[in-house]
């Protein structure tokens, strides 16, 4: 399953960050003012979503351009990828999720997000993000950012036809919009929310071409597995280490027994 924004149609009017919100039980959070009427300038641990907004002056005119903020839920996760514990993985539908008995807020997948998307809560030592509503996708329903989104720039459904969606709506966007981008990161095997934009994916801090890390491509084939046998080989070597001391302990004893035995009978 995936889903489209298609930032051509939204209103930045927020409807789908406050679902999320009032459907995961997340806090309001105090926010600054940011120039705009952006309500964050980041995500956070209580702040799944929200829609990002940009200023641009042509022709002597100012244009909002909006993005909508979230995690992506990349078919080749990074997050998932850099995980020590297995605490992230894919739904059965398509969408990253993090098991919070098994994560222990290491942070890795923070800080290897090819989107910079997941945060660690300070108070409870665990990473959170969107998470695809499972609970809701998983009985037939749509996430609650896109059952609330009113002029249907959020749309939930199966992925070949939300790609045929995007596909359709793009190319009728772009004689008016010249400029637009259909975002979809084929290096990641797709991305479970993907986008129209209005825009190059520069402009919008998002990479031209989305990829995971270098880095923990070398962490999961290389070091992890060779850390793991080294930790295998070192509790190894110390447990024929302790039997052989022990060997040697039960040996002197034994030597004892026997010397104090000849003693006591001379």
């Amino acid at each position: 399953m995936s889903v489209l924004y298609d930032a051509s149609k939204c209103t930045a009017c927020q409807a789908c960050s406050v679902a999320c919100k009032q459907w995961n039980t997340l806090p309001a959070e105090k926010t600054t003012f940011t120039s705009s009427y952006q309500t964050h300038d980041q995500l956070t641990p209580k702040t799944w979503t929200f829609i990002a907004f940009d200023e641009v002056y042509e022709n002597n005119k100012m244009q909002w351009l909006f993005r909508k903020e979230q995690c992506m839920h990349c078919g080749e996760a990074a997050c998932l990828q850099s995980c020590n514990h297995d605490a992230i993985s894919h739904t059965e539908l398509g969408f990253v999720v993090i098991d919070h008995n098994k994560c222990i807020g290491c942070g890795f997948c923070v800080t290897n997000c090819t989107f910079h998307v997941p945060r660690v809560d300070p108070v409870t030592n665990k990473a959170y993000k969107c998470t695809g509503c499972p609970e809701r996708v998983g009985n037939g329903l749509a996430p609650a950012c896109v059952q609330t989104c009113q002029p249907e720039a959020l749309v939930y459904g199966k992925r070949e036809d939300i790609m045929a969606l995007a596909e359709a709506r793009f190319k009728a966007l772009q004689p008016l919009h010249p400029k637009a981008n259909l975002y979809s990161a084929p290096n990641l095997q797709g991305i479970n929310f993907t986008y129209i934009l209005l825009r190059e994916p520069k402009f919008y801090g998002l990479p031209d071409e989305p990829r995971v890390p270098v880095s923990v491509h070398a962490w999961k084939q290389v070091l992890r597995p060779f850390g793991e046998i080294a930790i295998a080989g070192a509790l190894l070597t110390t447990a024929i280490s302790f039997i052989k001391t022990r060997k040697k302990d039960d040996e002197k004893n034994a030597g004892k027994s026997r010397d104090q035995g000849v003693g006591k009978n001379g």
